[in-house]
């Protein structure tokens, strides 16, 4: 069981993919909000993106899943917003290294690329993972003070 909340997002591509990592978060124990799609009807993904990642953004939820037929436009939309750090990962490594040396805290992915089994082990290496500080902090005001200059 873990008390971390994660807030789910996908476009049409990723509604299928989303309800089954959903379902198995849910039995987990994890606290989610569902953001949509809530169909496979095709709708725009910067809109599901946005609205998650300024949710992540604002700390009403520590991590983001979103998910679109790739993966990449979602991480694009995310990373838009100050504070985001999406990655897109279709790989257990990538993402637990997302989480410890990046701290990233939306993951993304394709589901048009991974099968739903992989999908939920990468999910679960994101979410067990943690930031490892020390010389990765340095790198993260890096990107900080990067953000601070382009908004």
């Amino acid at each position: 069981m873990s008390n971390k909340k994660i807030v789910l997002a996908s476009d049409h591509a990723g509604f299928s993919l989303k309800e089954e990592l959903r379902r198995y978060l849910e039995d987990k124990g994890y606290l989610l909000e569902d953001y949509g799609a809530f169909a496979s009807e095709p709708v725009d993904y910067p809109d599901y993106a946005l609205k998650a990642a300024r949710a992540v953004a604002a700390r009403k939820f520590q991590l983001g899943i979103l998910i679109c037929g790739t993966g990449i436009g979602m991480a694009i939309v995310a990373n838009k917003i100050p504070g985001i750090r999406a990655a897109c990962c279709q790989d257990c490594f990538s993402a637990r290294a997302a989480r410890e040396h990046n701290d990233a805290n939306i993951l993304t992915l394709g589901a048009r690329v991974i099968g739903p089994g992989l999908a939920m082990m990468v999910v679960e290496n994101f979410l067990e993972a943690s930031f490892q500080g020390g010389r990765h902090q340095r790198r993260l005001e890096k990107i900080s003070s990067i953000e601070k200059c382009s908004g």
